[in-house]
């Protein structure tokens, strides 16, 4: 039987995206948020035309409801969403906080599992079933929409559950939501339970299935995808994939598996893709987080090849290697990074791009030099290659630290202030003192006085590692200078000299680019 054929014909004709980076994926460790910080990813969540914002839980705190407010105030396009138990104050809480949306949804659970029923809410079948019949009487009429959450519904008895929606599809839900809320099951499994529910559940012709998958098992996505196969009309996803404990179905991923596949997923949704990057890069800076380089769809990595196979194939034509354009997801382009896995094609591709064109019976030297680079710096960036050809230093920064003093001074608002000491084979040693927003950024504040550069950071990402002899930090650096962005890395014994080690070198870089011939450089952009 074919996918199309175990669609529910009372369904909408596409799949809503139902988005709860603001409720689910706010609650869990190290992704709270400022309102000012909820608020723009509400705006992004808006240009990305997502269905349904879940904005928060309203009974849960005071600053929950004034966000949800807030959010519901200046966010005119999806439907605004609060999480409520099944009880009367949380409906109530969820009212008041809905108050000024132009479309408001009731989002009220209640779990249905045999050991939520014993162990938490200590309640009979009749009792949970009581407890649903009277909060959603409560909510109907209050509210656009209601949707009702059977907790723990993949560990609930198939006959109750059945049991349970009818009776919230006959008091007033317009969707009924299907949580495997501890990530407990696997797509075959899903995809039967929503085939069943969608030909077995009594309800109103409107009211669809939702489905709300966690990630512990990794199989959030891959079941959210079965859910829909199953007849399943709205998906619960979160931005970056981030949730309670392995996080929520990640909402770049299934929104761009429909999108690639629709010859699978017959239904498709609203999305628009081109702001999925955009997207996830506004919630990292709200939430101070990072996401892993391979993240599909949204990483850094994602739309990159090091491989001398694959940037070949990739230099021949895009689609051997990419089933789909950076620009469909909003990303700026592919990239063909150069190290230790590439080959030549790619590396002398690169160098024609810089107005490099080394003669055949030179080329072999070069490949080889090229890859003893690689093999100390690992990436190699149009820097370096810059560096390779016109003679400059390839071992990093000629400026080296001396001697770093951090203080901070005492008091409500306290300064950083960064003393710096630098050694230069033809300047000498050279100190500055300067202040900023960390420590960090008043030893860089140093740093660029004392070399008299302008640069503008755009990333930086430290780490500790463990070594035989103990521990020592390693910084990655993106910066701009004079509108080229270039890159560096650098290891140090703390993470202040660290990261600031990788500015020099990023630094270094830089001069190579500005010494070299302009007519063979003007293009290049190390990156």
């Amino acid at each position: 039987m074919s996918a199309s054929t175990l669609m529910n014909d009372n369904a909408p004709d596409h799949v809503r995206i139902f988005d709860t980076t603001l409720r689910d994926g706010e609650q869990a460790p190290g992704f709270s948020m400022l309102p000012d910080e909820k608020i723009a990813v509400a705006r992004m969540l808006e240009k990305l035309r997502v269905d349904v914002i879940e904005a928060g839980f309203a009974a849960a705190s005071p600053g929950d409801t004034e966000a949800i407010r807030q959010i519901a105030r200046e966010i005119t396009g999806p439907t605004i969403c609060s999480l409520a138990r099944a009880t009367v104050r949380d409906i109530d809480a969820a009212m008041h906080a809905l108050e000024p949306a132009r479309r408001k949804r009731a989002h009220i659970f209640l779990a249905t599992s045999p050991i939520h029923r014993e162990a938490k809410l200590r309640m009979s079948r009749t009792e949970v079933i009581a407890a649903i019949e009277t909060a959603l009487t409560h909510a109907r009429g209050e509210f656009d929409e209601i949707e009702f959450s059977a907790e723990d519904a993949l560990r609930t008895e198939p006959d109750f559950l059945v049991e349970a929606l009818e009776c919230a599809a006959a008091h007033g839900a317009d969707v009924l939501n299907i949580p495997d809320t501890v990530g407990y099951s696997e797509p075959t499994e899903i995809y039967e339970l929503f085939k069943h529910l969608s030909e077995t559940v009594t309800r109103p012709a409107h009211v669809i299935f939702s489905a709300h998958c966690h990630n512990d098992l990794g199989l959030a996505v891959a079941n959210s995808l079965a859910a829909v196969r199953g007849g399943a009309r709205q998906i619960e996803c979160a931005i970056n994939g981030i949730g309670e404990r392995a996080g929520n179905c990640s909402l770049e991923e299934v929104v761009m598996a429909m999108r690639v596949r629709p010859d699978v997923f017959t239904v498709p949704c609203h999305v628009d893709t081109t702001e999925l990057v955009p997207a996830s890069q506004t919630l990292i800076r709200a939430t101070r987080t990072t996401i892993a380089p391979n993240k599909a769809i949204v990483g850094r990595n994602a739309f990159a090849h090091e491989a001398g196979i694959h940037q070949h194939g990739m230099i021949a034509d895009r689609r051997t290697y990419e089933i789909m354009t950076p620009e469909s997801v909003g990303a700026d382009s592919s990239s063909l990074i150069l190290g230790k896995h590439s080959g030549k094609h790619a590396l002398f591709k690169r160098m024609a791009e810089l107005g490099y064109e080394p003669a055949a019976d030179e080329q072999d030297d070069i490949f080889a030099r090229f890859k003893a680079l690689a093999d100390a710096h690992g990436e190699v960036t149009e820097a370096d290659l810059v560096g390779l050809m016109e003679g400059f230093s390839e071992s990093g920064a000629r400026w080296e630290v001396v001697r770093t003093e951090l203080r901070t001074t005492a008091g409500p608002r306290p300064k950083q202030f960064a003393r710096v000491e630098l050694s230069h084979p033809e300047r000498g040693r050279m100190s500055d003192i300067a202040s900023g927003d960390g420590p960090v950024a008043a030893a860089f504040a140093a740093v660029q006085r004392i070399t008299r550069t302008q640069a503008i950071i755009l990333n930086l990402e430290t780490r500790m590692t463990r070594t035989p002899s103990g521990r020592e930090f390693m910084a990655e650096i993106e910066i701009e200078i004079d509108g080229r962005q270039v890159s560096g890395r650098a290891r140090g014994p703390d993470v202040v000299t660290a990261a600031i080690d990788s500015l020099l070198f990023s630094l270094e870089r830089a001069h190579a680019f500005a010494h070299a011939d302009p007519e063979k450089s003007h293009t290049a952009t190390a990156v």
